[in-house]
């Protein structure tokens, strides 16, 4: 990997998990890093598993000035080529069911969020001369999972943003991407993970027969976010151990 020591990383959802995974990834290459989120305490916890020059900003993703307010302070400090929208929510039930209130919440923090932090960093980073930036996706966005119409709303309208969003923002030397990750080990899919006939059923659709870990998601993150990639663009990367090729998971299953 090329290094990158010119480049400051704008992260959410930065204080644990993919997040953090995608933080520590840029950080070892060089990178001064952001990271973002509600907790100032898991914050501070990953702060300290990141090396060099890092920093944290305490602000709410789903909130539009809150975010904004971030992104200026961040900006400030030293100028953004990077940013990864990664903070997200999730939830689940019968589609005739779903509270309205659910519903928003989850486009609100999952959608709204990446678009105000893509719409606001967007515009420092080509200020700045270009760069990059990746949305955390799933495989929600790609293939159906019963029980969980909002959260794979939102990850699909996700990557249709992302696309979009590259469409346009190329002329201004910014890249947009996204990665969509598979069942992986954290905080948000501990149900999923930890309940053995839900992580028999995602595995049975996964050529690659293994969890996920946030790592290799960071790997990803960090490969679309540098140099590397430099000719790439528009792009929804499946890094699910082959799960898109077949079908979505059941959640039903945890209810037999």
């Amino acid at each position: 990997m090329a290094e990158l020591n010119n480049d400051h990383a704008f992260i959410t959802g930065g204080g644990s998990g993919i997040g953090l995974a995608c933080a520590i990834h840029m950080a070892r290459d060089g990178a001064r890093v952001t990271i973002v989120g509600r907790s100032e305490e898991r914050l501070q916890e990953g702060l300290s598993r990141i090396p060099g020059d890092a920093t944290y900003v305490v602000a709410d993703i789903a909130n539009e000035a809150s975010i904004t307010d971030a992104i200026s302070d961040a900006n400030d400090r030293a100028p953004l080529t990077i940013a990864v929208a990664n903070a997200g929510t999730g939830g689940a039930g019968p589609f005739f069911d779903t509270p309205t209130d659910d519903w928003d919440r989850v486009i609100q923090t999952n959608l709204n969020g990446t678009l105000y932090t893509f719409r606001d960093a967007g515009k420092r980073i080509a200020a700045n001369g270009g760069g990059a930036m990746c949305a955390i996706s799933s495989i929600a966005g790609l293939r159906t999972h019963k029980l969980m119409s909002a959260y794979c709303t939102s990850k699909a309208a996700i990557d249709m943003l992302v696309r979009n969003a590259a469409d346009e923002l190329g002329q201004a030397n910014v890249r947009v991407n996204s990665v969509c990750p598979g069942l992986v080990v954290t905080d948000l899919s501990t149900v999923l993970h930890e309940t053995d006939v839900m992580r028999e059923d995602y595995l049975s659709c996964m050529p690659v027969n293994r969890v996920g870990q946030p790592d290799d998601i960071g790997e990803a993150v960090r490969f679309l976010c540098g140099p590397e990639s430099s000719w790439i663009t528009g792009v929804n990367l499946p890094v699910d151990g082959g799960h898109h090729l077949r079908r979505g998971p059941n959640l039903e299953v945890m209810s037999t």
